[in-house]
């Protein structure tokens, strides 16, 4: 096998072909929307802070929802599941395209549809996970993982620049309407599923079945390891924050530098999956992990040393994180710094190839619903995190200091963890172990 994408997952499982494609159009859509109702917020409002607030909003309808999401999936037809997730999330939709239409839309809807658009994505996103290993064998699931990054980098590459191009040129109602016939492939795609009852004895939904996953977790070291390399990842290595002071303030170039840096993300973890055929043929995932998020601390130690230039040059903006006036665009640091973050994406996709491959591979059928659902609260609550620590120490101190420093951290950290657990640095995909 080549360096290029394994794409044996697509050919052997038109099952799993059917939800991949269902899933990566509706996630451009969900994308699609998330934008969309920013945009729409801020028109109603015109307060940035009320825009930042869907984040914050659906952050707790995101965890709930993942924990319990990941329950029913280990106690029902993860099929029947997985179907009602979307269902709910088309509906929320829907309504929220027509309520554009008629002018009847208000920012407490657009809050409301937006929470339940993040319970619905959270608890499909646990179930359609805990589904692959059903659909492929063990000795796919790491090119499946790597599919799925190809299809998350085209999501957020394409998502919101759409949204931004079909706002401008159609309006909201329109864009939303689009995103309702996208999410209609994710039916396709999980319709023509089989029934997919959890393996072996399943236990309903409650604080038992919690309890149950919690005490599977405190014995499965190789699993709570990853949790907490990603954790340390996200906490100090997340500057997305940062990027709109970033442009304004130190490269130039306002929201077009902003735009890129995000962009360049994206773009790594897209190359980095097409480029994964190598990538899925190691077998001692644990080191692959450490060293993908080794690498992405590096990554972002060096987009702060850019920023670090940046700042030392004449007619810097400033090296606070606002108060500043737009700069002119300084091209060469701001290519180095979208190379950079690009390197960083790129490097977090592998671990998270690895990651996702792990979970699905080690974990009992029974269980790994709710494991996944424990994986999609670290997935979005670390991000979360990471924006706390960047834009919180950037008020305090500059804005290159917070990834200049929380590279360093995570490099470390990362080090002295997996030192401290050997059994995860001598975990074999060939032999998995929780």
């Amino acid at each position: 096998m080549g360096h290029l994408i394994d794409l044996r997952p697509l050919r052997e499982s038109p099952a799993f072909a059917r939800m991949w494609i269902g899933s990566a159009l509706s996630g451009v859509g969900s994308q699609l929307t998330l934008v969309t109702v920013m945009l729409h917020v801020f028109e109603l409002t015109h307060d940035t802070f009320a825009v930042s607030m869907i984040a914050v909003a659906g952050l707790l309808p995101m965890i709930l929802a993942g924990l319990y999401g990941g329950m029913l999936a280990d106690a029902f037809d993860r099929r029947l599941v997985a179907l009602l997730a979307a269902t709910v999330g088309f509906l929320s939709t829907a309504l929220l395209a027509a309520l554009t239409w008629t002018g009847t839309e208000t920012i407490w809807w657009l809050y409301a549809l937006s929470m339940v658009n993040s319970a619905a994505g959270s608890v499909g996103m646990a179930t359609r996970t805990a589904i692959v290993p059903r659909l492929i064998p063990r000795a796919h699931l790491a090119a499946a993982s790597a599919l799925n990054g190809v299809s998350f980098g085209l999501t957020v590459m394409v998502g919101p620049a759409l949204a931004g191009l079909l706002v401008a040129l159609t309006g909201y109602g329109w864009t939303y309407t689009i995103d309702v016939v996208l999410m209609l492939s994710m039916f396709l795609g999980l319709w023509t599923l089989p029934s997919l009852r959890p393996e072996g004895e399943t236990v309903r939904p409650g604080l038992s079945s919690l309890v149950d996953g919690a005490r599977f977790l405190r014995q499965a070291g190789n699993i709570r390891m990853q949790y907490i390399l990603d954790i340390v990842a996200m906490t100090f290595g997340q500057p997305l924050t940062l990027f709109p002071a970033i442009g304004a303030v130190l490269l130039g170039g306002g929201a077009v530098t902003t735009g890129l840096l995000t962009a360049a993300v994206a773009a790594g973890t897209f190359l980095s999956s097409l480029l994964s055929g190598r990538v899925v043929q190691y077998r001692w995932h644990g080191r692959g992990i450490a060293r993908a998020i080794q690498v992405y601390g590096a990554a972002i130690l060096l987009f702060g040393a850019v920023l670090l230039v940046a700042s030392l040059l004449p007619g810097a903006g400033g090296t606070g994180a606002g108060g500043a006036t737009e700069t002119a665009p300084n091209v060469v640091l701001i290519v180095a710094a979208c190379a950079f973050l690009a390197l960083s994406g790129a490097a977090d996709n592998v671990s998270s190839i690895y990651r996702s491959t792990m979970m699905q591979a080690a974990v009992p059928d029974t269980m790994r619903g709710r494991l996944q659902g424990v994986f999609v609260v670290v997935v979005a609550g670390g991000p979360r995190v990471g924006a706390l620590y960047a834009g919180g120490l950037a008020s305090l101190t500059t804005l290159w200091f917070p990834p200049l420093l929380g590279g360093l951290l995570v490099i470390s950290l990362v080090a002295v963890l997996v030192r401290l657990h050997p059994r995860f640095r001598a975990y074999d995909a060939e032999s998995p172990e929780p």
